[in-house]
């Protein structure tokens, strides 16, 4: 599981790891573009029903 925060217009920010070739590790915070940042987003019912949304 990841965590995250949103953003003031809903854009989700979460953390990674880069890892060098030495395994040597660099978290940076990086932006999921979904293209859904205003309005709505649309998901399958079997997701929606995963997060206990809607009707089962």
């Amino acid at each position: 599981m990841i965590n995250g925060r949103f953003g003031e217009i809903g854009e989700l920010f979460f953390e990674i790891d880069l890892v060098a070739a030495d395994d040597e590790r660099f978290p940076i915070e990086v932006l999921l573009d979904t293209g859904f940042t205003t309005g709505w987003l649309a998901l399958d019912t079997q997701d929606c029903l995963s997060l206990g949304v809607g009707d089962d």
